[in-house]
């Protein structure tokens, strides 16, 4: 069972990172995934959570749809 939440700034606008995250994991995994959630957050907060383990984090990375894509890979049985 693989759970996948995309946390993601609201006041920051970052929707839209979020949608395109979430978009792409869902095309290239498809039933690989159980359950891929947008979970609203503030601070700047955008953050990739795979089985609650950060794989992808703002602060930390640069935001690239493909890197995070592969990252989440490792994680789909």
């Amino acid at each position: 069972m693989t759970t996948v939440e995309i946390e993601y700034c609201v006041p920051c606008g970052f929707l839209e990172r979020a949608e395109a995250v979430q978009h792409a994991l869902l095309s290239q995994f498809g039933e690989g995934i159980d359950e891929l959630a947008l979970v609203t957050g503030d601070h700047g907060i955008f953050e990739v959570r795979v089985d609650g383990e950060v794989v992808f984090e703002k602060s930390e990375d640069e935001f690239d749809v493909d890197r995070i894509t592969r990252d989440v890979r490792a994680y789909v049985s």
